[in-house]
Parts: C-alpha cells; structure tokens; sequence
C-alpha cells in the first residue's frame, strides 16, 4: 500500500501548510512540520533532515511503500530519502531541486538574518515572499503569509544554508525510486534548470514543465500537480489510499 509523504521547504509558507491542497487531494497522506520550523531546533545537513523524517515514519510504522514529494529542502530530503533507503521508497516527486550544491550570493542570507532582527526588515522579507508566491491564489497565499510569520526568516536562513551544501551528483544515477520531476517555467527567482540536470542523470525518470507556476508548483498549479501525482503513483500501487 503507497503512502504519499509531503516534505515542505522553507518557502510557501515554511511548514506543512504549504501542501494543504494535496493534503486536501490525497487523505490518508502525511506532511510532517519539519522541526525548527514551528518548534524544535533545525537540522544542520540534508542527511540529519532525512534521519529525521524516517524515525518520524517508523515510529508511526510506515517502514515501506513510500511515495515522498517534496520541494526545494523537502526535495532534497526527499531525494537524499531515496538514495539512502531505497527499499522503502517507491517513488519520488520533487520540485524545484537541485543534485549539487549551489553558491548564494551572502547578501540573500544576510537578508534573512537582519529581517530575524529588525522590524522593518521583517516586513521588507514578508513582501518579498508575498511577490514569490505571486502565482498562489490570494486566500491561500494570505494564510502562508501568517505562516511565515509563525516560522520566521531565521528558519529560513538555516534552511538556504543546508539546502546550498547539499550534493548527490555522484551518486544520482544508481537512484533506485521511480522518479518524477516538475519544474515551474516562470519562477521569479530564475534558477537555473537544475531539475533536467537531475533528469538526463536518471534514466527512466519523467519530467514535466509548468507554466504559469515558480519556486511552489503545487501552491500555484495544484489541479495540474495533483493530475500528475496521481498518475505517477497509480502505475507504482494499485491501492493507493485515495
């Protein structure tokens, strides 16, 4: 029996939240709140966020069959989940991702930082959410704004510090999981397409481009997204939970 796991990342509202529609879409599905996001001290890699999540699963007695989506740290969990533990994984979904590490500019983090600090920075930060999620419909990306602000930037900052470390390239192509990527064609923040880099590495894997969507594909293109879900986890169970 597949069990779909949501893993978030440190934008759409930086918690679990950020999944509501595919939790919607999808009962019997999890979606933990990573810890340091709500309460909790963050992780400091990649590898103690995905330790993390599988003794969060085991204690709950979901040991197998898993299908794990995730977007940019979630993705990264949810990749480094794969690779470590194939034989509980049966299928990946991952958003706006990358399989190497990355250089940020020091002033994107520091921006994080004084925005923990000063109230005006922090205002100056919710903005600049807000016009990242410019694709989400209003209502829901209100309610991911009043999570940003539970959460706050100094999550953030420690989440953008581990995903930038993280790096697989050696060890992508012996991925095991069925895999299915999407990418948002009109993210604001223009990353490079990190996600076909992921692609040409793993044979067999999908890939599918979105328009009108970003850095949160399933916040701002959720019929779409759910669709694709859907259709990648029927072939891997025939009892998916839905």
């Amino acid at each position: 029996m597949s069990r779909l796991v949501f893993i978030h990342g440190p934008g759409a509202g930086g918690c679990a939240e950020g999944f509501r529609l595919q939790l919607n879409r999808f009962p019997g599905s999890l979606a933990p709140t990573l810890p340091g996001h709500l309460t909790g001290a963050p992780c400091d890699s990649v590898k103690a966020y995905t330790d993390w999540l599988r003794g969060w699963l085991w204690a709950q007695g979901h040991t197998q069959d898993l299908v794990l989506v995730g977007f940019t740290l979630g993705a990264c969990i949810a990749l480094q989940y794969g690779l470590d533990y194939p034989q509980e994984v049966q299928g990946l979904v991952l958003m706006t991702v990358a399989m190497r590490s990355k250089q940020r500019a020091p002033e994107t983090l520091d921006f994080r930082l004084r925005a923990a600090e000063e109230p005006a920075v922090h205002e100056q930060w919710l903005a600049m959410m807000s016009d990242i999620m410019h694709f989400i419909e209003p209502d829901f990306r209100e309610q991911l704004i009043a999570c940003h602000r539970r959460v706050g930037p100094r999550s953030q900052y420690h989440d953008l510090v581990v995903i930038d470390q993280f790096d697989v390239q050696d060890r992508i192509a012996g991925l095991q999981p069925s895999l299915l990527l999407i990418r948002g064609m009109d993210d604001p923040l223009a990353p490079e397409e990190y996600e076909r880099e992921i692609h040409e590495a793993v044979p067999g894997s999908q890939y599918i481009r979105l328009s009108q969507a970003g850095h949160f594909p399933m916040a701002e293109q959720p019929a779409a997204v759910n669709e694709a879900i859907q259709n990648f986890v029927e072939p891997l169970s025939t009892s998916l939970m839905i």
